[in-house]
């Protein structure tokens, strides 16, 4: 198919589906009967864009109506096929391109999913249509998929695991139950309970880092010399290490305390500056014989503040 008739195509579609009152027959007549009588075809409207990868664009047109449901608003997808050799997968892009349409939903302001129905318009030269319309057909084992997208996504809500439980979850126990505490709880309680992780699982040198760095930075401690000393007898493999870093983190708080005191005595010292100024420049309008009144308003000094002057 050469690229004016693809054009062709495309425009003949528009022209048509782009009158309201024919895509609303075409809706009426199409739609399966348990999605028409949802929708109140009357409200039926037209939603500028188009969300085609450029790679089928070409291949296809697309058009979006909104309409109102029983369930408030809701949007309809026309994708038309009309490529020679239909897309296997289309299925899965119609799923893709349905979601674009949910996700400018959200940007426009709203505060929860619209349902988008996709709909393929395909007059092709193959006849009929040679692949499935059901999304789950896509993945190689349909029947896991719909397993895990027809029902509740699993949750890790470490929040709510007991402690004890979390110790037995091996090599990632470690993580979730510094996750778990890291904004309730000071990790000098946790210390030895760490530690035993530690020696017991063998993390690498880089995941003891990147822990201790990270409780340092999110978590809080009364006594973090306490912490990493524990740490370092109940670990006594990562002794050195556990030192090192210690030595580091105590190195970068001392090089943080001198960049904030530098930039506590450098904005001082441009307070003090404009203060300056300010006595200097009310100073002269007072030689100058300006009125007490309009030299106040002018620098913000007080009464006893021109007097001292």
């Amino acid at each position: 198919m050469t690229k004016s008739s693809l054009s062709q195509h495309d425009a003949l579609f528009k022209k048509f589906l782009g009158d309201i009152a024919v895509a609303r027959d075409f809706l009426e007549v199409h739609l399966p009967p348990h999605l028409r009588e949802r929708c109140d075809f009357s409200t039926l409207a037209m939603e500028s864009g188009s969300f085609i990868e450029d790679d089928l664009r070409t291949q296809c047109s697309d058009m979006l109506y909104s309409v109102q449901t029983n369930a408030g608003k809701g949007y309809i997808y026309t994708l038309l096929e009309h490529q020679s050799r239909p897309e296997k997968l289309m299925a899965w892009r119609l799923m893709r391109y349905s979601m674009a349409a949910m996700q400018r939903h959200l940007e426009q302001g709203n505060d929860s999913l619209p349902v988008v129905i996709p709909l393929l318009f395909y007059h092709g030269t193959t006849s009929p249509y040679p692949y499935s319309t059901q999304w789950f057909d896509c993945f190689a084992d349909p029947e896991l998929a719909e397993s895990v997208y027809r029902q509740a996504f699993p949750l890790v809500d470490i929040t709510t695991i007991p402690d004890e439980e979390i110790l037995t979850h091996r090599r990632v126990a470690l993580l979730q139950l510094v996750q778990k505490h890291i904004r309730t709880r000071d990790m000098l309680e946790l210390a030895v309970e760490l530690a035993n992780l530690i020696e017991t699982w063998q993390y690498s040198k880089e995941q003891c880092r990147s822990l201790l760095y990270y409780i340092a930075q999110a978590g809080n401690t009364i006594d973090g010399e306490g912490f990493i000393r524990t740490l370092a007898e109940k670990a006594p493999t990562y002794r050195e290490d556990f030192m090192t870093i210690a030595e580091q983190l105590e190195a970068k708080g001392r090089e943080k305390g001198k960049h904030e005191g530098y930039q506590l005595g450098r904005q001082d010292g441009v307070n003090e500056g404009r203060q300056q100024a300010t006595r200097q420049l009310a100073k002269q309008l007072l030689a100058n014989g300006v009125d007490r009144s309009v030299i106040k308003i002018s620098t913000s000094l007080t009464d006893d503040e021109l007097d001292k002057l």
